[in-house]
């Protein structure tokens, strides 16, 4: 896992490019312990997750994990996954700053989930999103069986999690999974394109408006209109709303910084 600040913006690379990028217990306690740090960092305002190398993330590395003579003991998963995989998983859906995953080549199980657990996904259009659980005979996790159906309806989502139909970075576009596909070519010059877009908006606003998103997806209209009136007041409070004021009434672009 390597890490690199340009300006406001925190890029997170999986860089195990040998195995695909797959995700050793190690990785992803420290992917949980950046994001944390970049939850309450002020300076940022913006994070990107990339992989290595040719693809994005081939998920856990489960062959590492059950080598012969490193069998961990009973209860295991239930111990371990909420404070690692699923926590990485919660923090990219629920940190405050825009969170933008460029995938190439495969991103599957785990590494699926990041990307659709993200605010924005572009992907190359040759890319593979591939949800591989049932093949390998377990069940779906790290946030899968909650992302897919809505995000692309349950019938869709029955087609990735229980016949494991691997989909294009097209067709992830076309339904509604990801933000956008291009061209391999194009890749990077539409992420950095949308994270400078991201960085120099109003973080504060953009942060309360993505956490008003999440929990509308669990509420009532009345307990969302709630939230929504709670955020508002937050947002009202901040000096990017004051510059946001004054360049409408000046007509010209705002110059948000992030507080």
């Amino acid at each position: 896992m390597t890490t690199s600040r340009a300006d406001s913006t925190l890029r997170i690379t999986l860089h195990r490019p040998a195995r695909r990028n797959s995700l050793s217990h190690q990785m992803i306690d420290d992917l949980v312990n950046i994001l944390t740090a970049a939850a309450y960092d002020d300076s940022l305002r913006a994070v990107a997750i990339t992989g290595a190398g040719d693809d994005f993330c081939t998920g856990a590395d489960w062959v590492a994990t059950n080598e012969a003579g490193r069998r961990p003991r009973t209860g295991d998963l239930v111990r371990r996954i909420p404070h690692t995989a699923h926590r990485a998983i919660e923090l990219v859906a629920t940190i405050q700053l825009p969170v933008v995953c460029a995938i190439r080549g495969w991103a599957v199980g785990l590494g699926c989930n990041l990307a659709l657990a993200a605010d924005f996904t572009i992907a190359d259009s040759g890319a593979t999103f591939w949800e591989p659980f049932i093949d390998r005979g377990f069940t779906p996790d790290s946030g899968a069986t909650w992302l897919l159906p809505r995000l692309a309806g349950v019938a869709r989502a029955k087609r990735m999690l229980l016949l494991g139909e691997k989909v294009s970075g097209s067709q992830a576009a076309d339904w509604g999974l990801i933000h956008s596909a291009v061209p391999a070519d194009e890749l990077d010059t539409a992420v950095d394109s949308l994270l400078a877009r991201l960085a120099a908006g109003p973080t504060v606003a953009i942060g309360l408006a993505k956490q008003a998103i999440a929990y509308g997806q669990h509420a009532t209209l009345s307990q969302a209109l709630n939230q929504e009136l709670s955020n508002l007041e937050l947002s009202c409070r901040t000096t990017d709303f004051k510059e946001g004021l004054a360049a409408f009434r000046e007509r010209r672009d705002p110059d948000f910084q992030g507080r």
